[in-house]
């Protein structure tokens, strides 16, 4: 197939060189002509576009092109689209877009007779040789047809064991039955999830799961940190840390180590360890990071959907918080608790450091 990448950040760029070593003819085109020369100079199934335009183009009818783009600027990439499209062709969303957006795009073009495609991609900026895990939501028949992309930039079966009790994997289409009794991906490492926006909502809850995760390694983490409270290198502030047994934590728990033993066998291994492990290795005290950690919108509408749904989901909103808290956004709730405590107690804030 000839898909049409617009958008050639670290992510999108890999994805176009991994259809590319798949056998795919691409077409890209990014604001910045160097990204653009740079995936036309390493080899001929890459062509760059100097324009939206030149790249509409360049492309076989009917055409695919694929959005690798902020979330923020997707209706104007499909608005500077919209006139030079023709029916039958192909949107595809594979940025983190709310899939109440999408199931509004695909409606409203679907009165032009265009297709729209959301995908969920999860991989990182690293992930050219391993392959795109991506949760699929459009019409069936548009996917299907759509499936050799899929295909090439997922990562297959690998050598991850097989999920006990599923069927014999049928060829070239995964093993159990999925959407309308057909042929599930999903051992292949991408799968047809529903209707339009159910792709970007899987891919929502994916990375509300992560937030929960990511905290859960983070909290167990600083509790192992700070184990060494009660040492005679420690000099603990008794108001701040009213500890009566001090004797109990005297351990200096080596990190690095602890993360990676963990990965060997433990229950609580997984990829985000891994890569906990990774940079405890480099830094132990991972001093060039600030703590300032940022959410990119998934988690919140996690947490709105569970509220509509009514579904309890407190780690998930825990760790959203807990985020906020780090860029500082706790501030003023914590300027009143102090207040208050000097109102009824005088007691006076112990200055920093």
């Amino acid at each position: 197939m000839q898909p049409g990448m617009i958008g050639l950040g670290r992510m999108g760029a890999n994805m176009v060189r991994r259809l590319v070593k798949g056998g795919h003819d691409c077409v890209v085109f990014d604001r910045s002509a160097a990204a653009v020369q740079t995936l036309a100079s390493e080899g001929e199934r890459a062509t760059g576009a100097a324009s939206i335009t030149d790249l509409i183009r360049k492309l076989a009818r009917p055409r695919t092109l694929w959005l690798m783009v902020p979330a923020a600027v997707v209706d104007d990439a499909i608005a500077e689209l919209l006139p030079l499209l023709e029916a039958g062709d192909t949107l595809i969303d594979g940025g983190n877009s709310h899939y109440l957006d999408d199931i509004r795009r695909a409606n409203e073009l679907a009165l032009k007779q265009l297709h729209y495609v959301d995908v969920g991609t999860s991989g990182g900026v690293s992930w050219l040789e391993r392959g795109y895990c991506m949760m699929i939501g459009g019409a069936a028949e548009v996917v299907r047809r759509l499936d050799p992309i899929f295909a090439t930039l997922s990562p297959g079966i690998g050598n991850i064991p097989r999920t006990p009790g599923r069927e014999a994997a049928v060829a070239g289409a995964g093993s159990s039955a999925g959407l309308g009794g057909v042929a599930s991906t999903a051992e292949e490492g991408y799968l047809h999830c529903g209707a339009s926006g159910a792709g970007h909502f899987v891919k929502m809850v994916h990375n509300g799961i992560e937030y929960g995760m990511m905290a859960a390694y983070a909290e167990g983490l600083s509790i192992l940190r700070g184990a060494n409270i009660g040492s005679a290198t420690h000099e603990v502030d008794a108001e701040t840390t009213p500890m009566r047994d001090a004797e109990h934590y005297r351990y200096e728990m080596p990190l690095p180590d602890i993360t990676e033993v963990w990965r060997r066998g433990s229950v609580v291994s997984s990829w985000l360890l891994d890569l906990t492990a990774t940079a405890l290795h480099a830094d132990p005290q991972l001093a060039k990071f600030g703590g300032r950690v940022s959410d990119s919108g998934e988690g919140r509408w996690t947490i709105k959907a569970a509220i509509d749904e009514a579904v309890p989901v407190p780690v998930l909103t825990a760790a959203l918080y807990a985020r906020f808290s780090s860029r500082g956004e706790a501030e003023f709730q914590n300027r009143v608790l102090s207040a208050m405590r000097f109102q009824f107690g005088g007691h006076v804030e112990k200055p920093a450091g």
